[in-house]
């Protein structure tokens, strides 16, 4: 029984990868995980703008201009090394890839980082972008604009593979996927997901909802991904966001997916949760005869059969609420 499974060019022992999160934020914790059998670990994200508020703080505290300027790079050099030291230290330590990911606010932070990334050995970069909309002048094109801009000024310049983290707000995820893989980029993730606000009522105040998805989240993204894989079929497809068990992990690769990257079902019971998953994948590959993952990667997505059409797309609606 193979379990392994292609993912950006990269070959997984297995298609569970964990998700950019505390849970990879150190050597102690991605080693944790490949000894639980995780196929791949994808690091937590660098944020630039963290290196810019941290440097704003410490600059309340001194008026020399030239001390202003050399906290900020040292604030900034610290950071990015100490980021690159994980690298390194995780690629020497790990037989497993080792997958980086940053989130930048303008061009130069995304190409200085990813060029240092790739300089220390990762191997492969995903890309965490996220533009909240604000202004009501700015139109969606711009925003897709900004994201395929970003996209191409880090394939440009770095030769490891680039994926991308995608949100869910796109009004047609099929194009951005398929202009993302215009733009040399090996893979999409299907998608990322935020903090929320939610309302107060009795207290009258705004605060962050629940941190932690639910696999009740994942039915959306299977359609996503089902329509997605088939058409843009040069381009590899994560789901990150819902897969909590075995079953789900079966379900997002029978849909398109290449891999699914955990991490609430790690947070809630363990790194124990991976051989689990890992175990239901084995045993149902067994029972439906597969010798291997690629086998039936896709084999339920939107155009693997015309029978299947009607719950990727709006025809399953009409006929649930028919009179």
């Amino acid at each position: 029984m193979r379990l392994e499974t292609k993912y950006l060019g990269l070959t997984l022992p297995n298609p569970v990868v964990i998700a950019s999160s505390p849970l990879t934020s150190s050597l102690k914790h991605v080693v944790e995980m490949e000894n639980a059998g995780a196929g791949a670990v994808i690091l937590k994200s660098i944020f630039e703008e963290q290196i810019l508020d941290e440097s704003q703080f410490l600059e309340r505290f001194h008026d020399y201009p030239e001390t202003i300027d050399y906290l900020r790079n040292y604030v900034g050099n610290d950071y990015i090394q100490g980021y690159l030291s994980l690298i390194k230290q995780a690629k020497a330590s790990l037989a497993i890839p080792v997958i980086a990911s940053i989130n930048c606010m303008n061009e130069s932070g995304w190409v200085d980082y990813a060029r240092k990334i790739e300089e220390v050995g990762a191997d492969a970069l995903e890309l965490n972008i996220f533009l909240l909309p604000t202004r009501p002048e700015q139109t969606s094109a711009e925003i897709e604009k900004h994201y395929l801009d970003t996209i191409s000024s880090v394939t440009d310049v770095v030769g490891i593979p680039v994926s991308v983290k995608l949100p869910k707000k796109f009004t047609n995820v099929l194009n951005i996927a398929s202009e993302t893989y215009k733009r040399k980029a090996k893979g999409i993730v299907m998608f990322n997901r935020f903090i929320e606000p939610d309302i107060d009522v009795d207290n009258l105040k705004v605060f962050d909802s629940d941190r932690l998805s639910s696999n009740a989240e994942l039915r959306s993204t299977i359609r996503s991904v089902a329509m997605c894989a088939p058409q843009v079929s040069g381009i590899d497809i994560a789901v990150s966001t819902g897969v909590h068990t075995g079953e789900d992990l079966v379900k997002v690769l029978l849909a398109g997916a290449k891999a699914a990257e955990i991490c609430t079902v790690v947070y809630k019971h363990g790194a124990a949760v991976i051989e689990e998953m890992k175990m239901y994948l084995a045993s149902w590959m067994n029972t439906h005869g597969f010798d291997a993952v690629d086998q039936f990667v896709g084999l339920l997505s939107n155009k693997s059969s015309e029978d299947y059409n009607e719950f990727y797309q709006r025809a399953q609606y009409m006929k649930t609420f028919q009179q």
